[in-house]
This record gives C-alpha cells, sequence and structure tokens, in this order.
C-alpha cells in the first residue's frame, strides 16, 4: 500500500482531465454504439434472419441467447484486461478493446445469414458477439479508472458522469440509425438494410482511436507503480476478499435489468401487445436522450450527498414504481409508452450514475482494473445479460406485464440490500481505498 500522505500528492492536469474525458466519453459512445446496437437489432432482425426455423417465440428466445452470450463473455473481458490493465497501464487497454469491438461489429455487418450457410451462421453470429463481449468488458473499467484516477476526490462523480454519458451517445446514436433502416420496406431490411449500423461502426473506430492514442496513463496508476508491489494475479487476490465483489455485483443488477426491461425488451414485448414495431423504436431516442440530462446530474448529485443515497433511491423508486410504469406500458396509448420509458430511464440513472465512482473506491490501485471490472460485468451479465432471456421465457405462452413487473422489482431489492451493505466511499484516498461491507 501507498505511503504517501494523502490525495493531493497525486498532480492532476486540469487540460489533461478534460482529454481523458473527452477520450474515455468518445470510446465510451462508440463501444456501446456497436455493444447496443446489436441488442436491438436482436429483437427487430436477429430472430428472422439468423433462426428462421424456429417458430417467432423460440426464434426470439434463441436471439435473445445470443444477446446473452455477449453478456456472458464481459466477466472474461474483466479479468483479462483487468489482469494487464492492474499490470501493465489503462491506457494500452483500452486501444486494444476499442479495436477489438470496431473489428467484431464490422464482421457482424458481412455475415452470410442462415439462409446462406445455414447453421455456421449463427454459431459465427454468437462467436463475434462473444468478441464483442470481452472487449466491452474490458472498456468500462479501463475508461472509468483513467477518468477517476486523472480527477479530484471531489469531483470523481462528476467527470464520470461526462464518462458515462457515452452510454446514452452510443444508445441514441444506434437507435438513431436503427430508426432509419427501420423505415426500410421489410425486405430491404431483411436482406441488406440491417447491414448498415455495423459497417458505419469503422468510421467511429478511426476516429476513437485518433483520440485515444492523444492521452496519458493515469497518475495514481504511474505512481502506485513506483511504490506499490503488484499482485501477480491481481484476480485471485480480489477473490481472497470476495464480499466488495459481490457487493459490487449486487449494486448493479438492479440498473442493468431496467436497462434491459426498458430498451432491449421493450420492443419485443410492445410488439407483442399491439404497438408498432417503430413506437418503441422511437421510445428509445427519448429514453437516450434522458439518460443524457439525467445520469450527469446523478453523478454529480453522488458527489455532494454520497454514493449511497443516490443509488438507494434509485432502487427504491423502481420497487415501488415498476406497477405503475408497466401499467403505462399497457395502456395501448404511443405517448404513454414513451412517458413510461423516459421515467423507466430517470429512475435506472439514479442507481447507474454513481457506479463508476463507486466501484472504483471499492479498490485498492493495484486491483482495481480487476475489481470494478469484474463487479460491473458480473452484475450486466446477472442484470442485462439473462433479464430479456428470462423475460421471453416467461411471456413465451403470451405477453403478460406481471412477471415484468416481478423481474424488475426482484432486481431492485437485490440493490437495495447490496448498498445497504456498502460503506460511502465518495472522496476516498484512492492509492489505499478498500470499501467494507458495513456492520
Amino acid at each position: 500500500m501507498s505511503s504517501a500522505p494523502g490525495p493531493e500528492s497525486v498532480s492532476t492536469d486540469p487540460a489533461q482531465l478534460r482529454r481523458v474525458a473527452a477520450s474515455s466519453l468518445l470510446g465510451t459512445a462508440i463501444e456501446y454504439y456497436d455493444f447496443l446496437l446489436y441488442s436491438t437489432m436482436t429483437a427487430l432482425v436477429f430472430n428472422k434472419v439468423f433462426f428462421p426455423d424456429s417458430n417467432p417465440a423460440l426464434g426470439t428466445i434463441a436471439a435473445f441467447g445470443t444477446l446473452a452470450a455477449g453478456y456472458v463473455a464481459r466477466p472474461i473481458g474483466g479479468v483479462v484486461f483487468g489482469h494487464f490493465g492492474d499490470r501493465l497501464g489503462r491506457k494500452k487497454m483500452l486501444v486494444l478493446t476499442m479495436v477489438m469491438m470496431g473489428a467484431a461489429s464490422f464482421l457482424i455487418g458481412v455475415l452470410p445469414t442462415y439462409h446462406a450457410v445455414g447453421a455456421i451462421a449463427p454459431l459465427l453470429l454468437v462467436l463475434l458477439r462473444v468478441v464483442q463481449g470481452i472487449a466491452i468488458g474490458g472498456e468500462w473499467g479501463g475508461a472509468t479508472l483513467m477518468v477517476t484516477e486523472h480527477a479530484e476526490p471531489s469531483k470523481r462523480g462528476f467527470w464520470n458522469g461526462v464518462m458515462q454519458m457515452g452510454s446514452p451517445i452510443g444508445s441514441l446514436l444506434s437507435s438513431a440509425v436503427v430508426v432509419v433502416v427501420a423505415m426500410l420496406p421489410e425486405e430491404d431490411l431483411m436482406s441488406w438494410g440491417w447491414r448498415i449500423p455495423f459497417l458505419a461502426s469503422v468510421i467511429l473506430l478511426a476516429a476513437g482511436l485518433y483520440t485515444r492514442l492523444g492521452v496519458t496513463e493515469s497518475p495514481v496508476f504511474r505512481e502506485a507503480a513506483e511504490t506499490v508491489e503488484k499482485p501477480q494475479v491481481p484476480l485471485l487476490s480480489v477473490l481472497r476478499r470476495p464480499a466488495n465483489l459481490l457487493l459490487a455485483c449486487g449494486v448493479g443488477i438492479g440498473p442493468f435489468a431496467l436497462t434491459a426491461l426498458i430498451s432491449t425488451y421493450m420492443i419485443s414485448y410492445t410488439t407483442s401487445i399491439g404497438y408498432e414495431r417503430s413506437d418503441a423504436v422511437n421510445g428509445l431516442l427519448f429514453v437516450s436522450t434522458t439518460a443524457l440530462i439525467s445520469i450527469p446530474l446523478f453523478s454529480a448529485l453522488s458527489d455532494r450527498v454520497g454514493r449511497r443515497p443516490v443509488v438507494l433511491s434509485g432502487a427504491v423508486a423502481i420497487v415501488v414504481l415498476a406497477w405503475p410504469i408497466y401499467a403505462l406500458v399497457d395502456s395501448g396509448s404511443v405517448p404513454l409508452l414513451i412517458a413510461a420509458m423516459m421515467l423507466g430511464q430517470v429512475i435506472q440513472s439514479a442507481m447507474y450514475a454513481p457506479l463508476g465512482a463507486l466501484l472504483s473506491e471499492m479498490f485498492g490501485t493495484s486491483v482495481r482494473y480487476t475489481g470494478a471490472s469484474m463487479g460491473y460485468q458480473l452484475a450486466a451479465l446477472i442484470g442485462g445479460g439473462f433479464t430479456p432471456l428470462v423475460a421471453s421465457t416467461l411471456l413465451a405462452d403470451g405477453p403478460k406485464s406481471l412477471p415484468l413487473i416481478a423481474l424488475a422489482m426482484c432486481c431492485g431489492v437485490v440493490t437495495i440490500v447490496a448498498i445497504y451493505r456498502i460503506r460511502e466511499t465518495s472522496g476516498r484516498d484512492l492509492r489505499d481505498a478498500v470499501a467494507v461491507p458495513a456492520p
């Protein structure tokens, strides 16, 4: 552990911090554009062009199964990139994850369909989805730590909010592109239109690499490299004291599950109860815009009142408001549907926005990339990866909102229990910060 006196001894260059934040925002936007684009296309196209022999319900389940495969791979990415990020540095891993994500997305855009090559098509789709999952599993931790470890303690939440705006920006970009291609005639959309958004990712990749290569390594990591003995296997160090990892995972399950329900699965659910496909797709634009406003606000608020109160307010809100939200969805009114999705996003942002700073402050520098990434990605796997699969399975016999309400409430309760067991982390010295369960 570092013996330096306090966080003030770590020099922070304001201009470099702004460059790091801009780089992390852009890189995160690109990665989430690629990753969420797949999620949206799962409900619109992939259940038809890659699993056409199944009946509609089974085709949707199979398509969401490939979606879950990407989430299963995310903890693997967290372990692999976390290991080398803790030992070699944050910046190198961020460049590599971006290249992997861009290449995988481009290759999805040129994949042959089931009708062209048979069963090998969905197998290749799953393989590329796994590559995407591994890449984003390493991306979040590195981007978060670069911002957190450059920022002054009193503004870590704010700067994390800037970085995490990349997620709704990526979602907004992917939703906007999908809205455009969804206007194509059905035959054109299924034959070639769906490929355009994936092929376009190569342009975003070039822009992202140009920005990311221009930032410097984290000052906290550089100092630790000189003063702290690094564990040979950071994951083993994290697992020797698993409480923080379990709590980090638990606190993220609620926001990821809600994201899946109001975005990924909402398209499938609303079309099954009579809405037009475009209604939910257009609703995603409002959801992303809402997130662009609410994420930085809740992130900055967590600097003032603490991470725990902000997360707890969102978790309690979804438990209380899950039924009213789905009542609005089931109303059949497009304006009420959009209002429900926007309300869900505000609640999700309250739980999600403080996570970057919170999870970073829960682990010491020598294992921070591994610990924060693993906690976040395990939460993404359980809350985001399996929720659409579970939901589509529960609703295979017909659309009904009660199982979805129960699913949202249960995941909210998990987050409540986890955040209750975590002591406040705001303002901690990142070089020796190790949050422990509350008594």
